[in-house]
């Protein structure tokens, strides 16, 4: 079985990163005809029709979707048109959202019904996913660990710092999405007003190039990384050859897996695998979900009980 992911879209305007679960090649209907790998959205910050022309690329659908999953409700990471899509049940996807953002979401119009709440892990058709809060504003974002096929991809943005929690539970990785914002300079000497600048850099917001830099660092010493995608990146704060050539520097052994995102280019599809190990290596599956103890429920809609298996442990 296979796992790979695409950046759709990254930045200010929108962002939307397509994972792909499974191997068409191998998979098989119980008819005997190719099977389509499970197709899941992180985040839904382009409109539904932007969203339906990147995925047609790929010869999806949005019909196609098992699930949506979100970290945040800023507008630029679910785009106020898929409210009406969900709403009124257009497509099959179940979304999916943290218990911390319920009351942002009944207010934008959704309701119970076509929202699954969650706390800790779930899972996707087998697919294991493990939420990991994180500093941005006054609710937080929400990091995924996601575990498919022995596979393990780290996902994290919108966020002011990297936490020890979010260090601890980024460990044995085969592929690393996350947040390289801005430039500490270039948003210093910007034309923004100062109360902005405090709050992307004051711990809270969104993370520098060099913290960023930092954390992967950390999280590559524990991890076989295959695939580093840097996202979000700032139109007005930052610029693409300034990362790479900040990694040229600092990290010339990770340039050729890093990919970064754009707000108007879609990245090549990353097929995840074990890479080279980093400096620690490989240390069994901390963050697996033997070992969170007792799992608090999920909220889940009685219609998509038979659509998409979601579960609480206890």
């Amino acid at each position: 079985m296979s796992f790979s992911f695409c950046v759709l879209a990254s930045g200010s305007a929108g962002n939307c990163t397509l994972l792909q679960l499974g191997d068409p090649d191998h998979a098989l209907h119980h008819a005997g005809t190719p099977a389509k790998p499970g197709q899941v959205l992180i985040d839904a910050g382009l409109s539904p029709r932007a969203t339906a022309k990147a995925l047609h690329a790929f010869g999806c659908r949005l019909t196609d979707l098992r699930a949506v999953l979100l970290t945040h409700l800023d507008s630029d990471h679910f785009h106020g048109g898929w409210v009406k899509v969900f709403r009124e049940r257009r497509i099959p996807a179940t979304l999916l959202l943290h218990h911390r953002h319920r009351n942002v979401a009944w207010s934008m119009g959704l309701n119970v019904d076509c929202v699954v709440l969650f706390n800790d892990f779930l899972t996707i058709d087998g697919t294991i996913v493990h939420p990991i809060m994180l500093s941005h504003d006054a609710l937080g974002s929400v990091g995924y660990v996601i575990e498919h096929a022995g596979l393990r991809l780290g996902y994290a943005t919108d966020f002011g710092r990297a936490s020890e929690g979010l260090l601890d539970r980024f460990t044995n990785l085969h592929a690393l999405a996350i947040e390289s914002n801005y430039d500490r300079r270039m948003q210093q000497e910007s034309s923004r007003p100062s109360f902005l600048k405090h709050r992307i850099m004051g711990g809270a917001g969104h993370l520098s190039n060099e913290q960023c830099l930092e954390a992967v660092l950390e999280i590559e010493g524990g991890s076989a990384l295959s695939h580093l995608a840097l996202l979000h990146l700032s139109r007005e704060c930052n610029c693409p050859n300034l990362v790479r050539d900040l990694y040229a520097r600092r990290a010339p052994h990770l340039v050729d897996r890093l990919t970064v995102s754009s707000q108007t280019a879609v990245t090549p599809t990353l097929a995840i695998r074990p890479g080279p190990l980093g400096l620690h290596g490989l240390h069994g599956l901390h963050g697996s979900h033997e070992s969170h103890g007792r799992i608090d429920s999920m909220i889940e809609p009685k219609w998509r009980q038979q659509q998409l298996r979601l579960f609480a442990a206890g």
